[in-house]
């Protein structure tokens, strides 16, 4: 019977409905629902913190990119209409604010952008530890010399899988732009890696 406080008389969520789509939780939180935003904010935080790391080359900068792309997000939602997935909305903002970032950044100087997975204490040897830090020094003095551009539209590809079209979406130039963005960042990777393959 209904109310009549049995936690069984009714049916519980469970599969697709207990899981709104991105789509409903975003206009669920254009209308003022926090909670639904919050579940936006956990189910993509994590990914759009890798790219940030991986554009900004900084941990500490990344996790305030993010934040702050969060934040403007909530205020910019009555704009979000849903002509692009929730995803790919956010990662053309973090872009943005990471593209803003380089930018205005004095030429950088050393970075780890993309971190090795730490090997198992056994089949690490001194010697090999000690290559693999100056190979992904020097990969991180390579992309520091990219365009922030370049550098975005690489990491979206290579590290992130995105199509042409979502990266030109995200950094707001053009397919042909974003092809030849990558090819020249790959060039100067290639040249600049030589060594270490």
């Amino acid at each position: 019977m209904p109310g009549d406080g049995n936690p069984t008389s009714g049916p519980t969520p469970s599969g697709p409905a207990a899981d709104p789509g991105d789509a409903l939780l975003a206009a669920r939180a254009r209308e003022g629902d926090e909670g639904a935003f919050e579940t936006l904010v956990h189910r993509h935080g994590p990914a759009l913190l890798k790219l940030a790391a991986r554009i900004l080359g900084d941990t500490a900068e990344a996790e305030d990119a993010v934040q702050e792309a969060f934040v403007s997000a909530w205020r910019r939602l009555p704009e979000y209409r849903g002509e692009a997935a929730f995803r790919t909305w956010m990662y053309r903002i973090v872009t943005n604010r990471c593209l803003n970032q380089l930018r205005s950044r004095r030429p950088a100087a050393d970075l780890d952008t993309v971190p090795e997975p730490a090997a198992p204490e056994h089949e690490a040897s001194p010697a090999r530890a000690a290559e693999s830090t100056a190979a992904m020094k020097a990969l991180g003095t390579a992309l520091a010399e990219l365009s922030p551009e370049q550098r975005a539209c690489w990491v979206l590809r290579e590290l992130h899988n995105q199509s042409y079209e979502e990266i030109a979406e995200a950094v707001g130039i053009t397919h042909q732009a974003v092809r030849g963005r990558i090819f020249r960042a790959r060039r100067h990777l290639t040249e600049a890696m030589g060594a270490w393959r």
